[in-house]
């Protein structure tokens, strides 16, 4: 009890705005923000970025895409243990960015980045590093989840995680648009399977990929290289709708 206390008292000193070190002690909360106060909290994270000299590399680990209240299921225990954490060094991650089988992966190597220890971990600590508190310029720790909380994290993103195509896709993505479907998705994750959305929805949902795509493959500035593959969204799409649910949506 006595440390999860001390978790939840640095995850709240963390949140203050532009980097600052909070000028009191503050109390631990009673229960973990609602989505609302998630959102204002990560908000409060993107300006503390913006007074660090490490802010252009935090902002563009993940897009922004999700606000703590828009993730599957936000008001649950895991939604907001996600976005509590998460939000410290980096925009918020969409749960279906990876199937289930490599969440576990993922969290286990952020867990000891928040605990200042690892790959970018010391980065991560100086990151923290603000003017103001009790001692000017040290070291702010990070917060990082006790066993349980990132075990509940891990559960959270695993249930809304993305689903992979299963083997009777096989002979489809033979065909010229299976192919360009491949080669597109299979760049950032695993094949998601065809049925997760009805064929009305997917249009909305390549089009946000395309932008993500754009997004990290490229640096200010920089332009396409006549090398790459060209992919075309207008076929990924009609493949998607092909194979497609049909009706209500599948769990």
């Amino acid at each position: 009890m006595r440390r999860r206390a001390a978790t939840l008292w640095v995850a709240a000193t963390l949140v203050t705005a532009a980097g600052q070190l909070a000028a009191e002690p503050v109390a631990p909360p009673a229960t973990l923000p609602g989505s609302a106060e998630l959102d204002r909290l990560a908000a409060d994270s993107r300006a503390r970025w913006a007074g660090s000299p490490h802010g252009l590399m935090l902002a563009r680990i993940l897009p922004e895409r999700l606000k703590p209240s828009e993730l599957p299921d936000p008001a649950s225990r895991g939604a907001r243990l996600t976005a509590l954490y998460c939000v410290q060094c980096h925009h918020l991650p969409n749960p279906a960015m990876h199937d289930a089988a490599r969440w576990d992966r993922v969290v286990a190597r952020m867990v000891p980045r928040m605990q200042g220890k690892g790959n970018m971990g010391q980065l991560m600590a100086e990151m923290m590093r603000g003017p103001g508190g009790p001692a000017a310029g040290a070291a702010r720790p990070l917060a990082a989840p006790t066993a349980q909380e990132t075990r509940e994290i891990v559960d959270y993103l695993q249930r809304h995680a993305l689903r992979p195509a299963g083997p009777e896709l096989a002979g489809a993505l033979a065909t010229p648009g299976g192919q360009m479907f491949e080669r597109a998705c299979s760049q950032c994750h695993v094949l998601p399977d065809p049925g997760r959305h009805r064929a009305s929805e997917w249009p909305a949902v390549v089009r946000r990929m395309e932008a993500n795509m754009a997004w990290m493959n490229r640096i200010v500035g920089s332009q396409p290289d006549p090398r790459e593959p060209r992919l075309e969204p207008a076929e990924i799409t009609a493949f998607l709708q092909r194979h497609a649910t049909r009706g209500t949506r599948p769990n």
